[in-house]
């Protein structure tokens, strides 16, 4: 009997080898620490959803010196969350990247600014100095000064303060506005000590110049590989459920980012909050790219007058071969 047991524990114990190296190798490279922005991913992770699907996924969190684009170009990665703008910059430039499913249908991102300057609209910003984001995060900002015929130099326009990823421009006065996410620096803003009503701000949704956040990108040469389509595949099946989950389940899905934070620089109250809005920007999605949303993306990114974040549309920068297959 000991002997039978013996061989059935073997058994299970190869079969469990066997399954553990069918699993697929996929990392994901995100765009910036670990944070609910991601929780969709961890969600997914941890809730045993990527091995469901007979994958073995390795996050990477990104930081200020980590550029999705570089990481997927130098193979560190085989799918990197990255935003419309700098993916499709990157594209023109001559790397090949794909869209293959947006799980973010809004923008988060605004133009946050001290009430006590005086900018009441976007008439106001002729003259002040802006904080803005750069590595590839600042394009939806020059488009959007663009169409708005204010340079960026100076003189009759705007200054730009190249703006780390903090707001400490605005609390120390070095900036009349800063750029923020609804979900994080805004809510930096208010932990600092101002309120809501010491605030003006500006949401790239109401100025029209949205343009898409947190895609899924691959190179586009790996797309005729029917494995790595397969893996993708279930991948983004898999991530959907994350998300999903994360939405219903908000304060949970934080504290899962949490517990993969190795760092500990997060906080429960931000994490949740976080979530809570991030949540909103997911909600009407499955997942699949809204190609209005994209054509609405391109056409902003092309009015740059003089100097256009693109020259042209592009062509194949989407598919939705992956989530056609996932979701449907």
């Amino acid at each position: 009997m000991k002997k039978l047991l013996t061989g059935a524990l073997s058994g299970a114990m190869a079969l469990g080898a066997v399954a553990a190296e069918a699993a697929d190798d996929l990392t994901l490279q995100l765009k910036w620490v670990t944070q609910a922005q991601f929780a969709g991913y961890y969600v997914a992770l941890d809730n045993g959803f990527y091995e469901e699907e007979d994958l073995n996924v390795t996050i990477k969190p990104g930081g200020p010196d980590i550029a999705p684009t570089q990481v997927v170009a130098g193979g560190g990665a085989d799918v990197v969350i990255d935003w419309m703008p700098s993916a499709l910059a990157a594209r023109e430039r001559g790397l090949p990247l794909v869209n293959i499913a947006q799980p973010f249908a809004s923008s988060g991102m605004m133009l946050t600014c001290r009430k006590d300057t005086g900018v009441t609209s976007p008439a106001d910003f002729a003259g002040r100095t802006l904080g803005v984001w750069f590595y590839g995060n600042e394009y939806p900002f020059l488009s959007w000064m663009s169409s708005l015929g204010l340079g960026t130099e100076g003189g009759d326009g705007v200054t730009v303060l190249k703006q780390g990823f903090n707001v400490d421009p605005i609390l120390q006065g070095q900036a009349d506005c800063v750029s923020t996410m609804t979900y994080n620096e805004y809510w930096q803003i208010i932990d600092a000590g101002l309120t809501a009503d010491d605030l003006v701000t500006f949401k790239y949704e109401d100025q029209g110049v949205a343009t898409l956040e947190d895609g899924l990108y691959v190179m586009e040469d790996r797309l005729g590989d029917a494995a790595f389509e397969d893996q993708l595949v279930r991948f983004v099946r898999a991530s959907m459920r994350g998300w999903k989950w994360a939405e219903e389940n908000p304060d949970a899905a934080a504290d899962i980012v949490l517990e993969y934070d190795e760092t500990g620089a997060q906080t429960e109250n931000h994490q949740r909050r976080m979530m809570g809005e991030i949540a909103k920007l997911t909600a009407s999605t499955n997942g699949s790219l809204d190609v209005e949303a994209y054509e609405r993306t391109v056409a902003t990114l092309l009015a740059g007058g003089s100097d256009p974040v693109i020259s042209a549309a592009p062509e194949g920068a989407w598919t939705h071969a992956i989530t056609d297959a996932a979701l449907n």
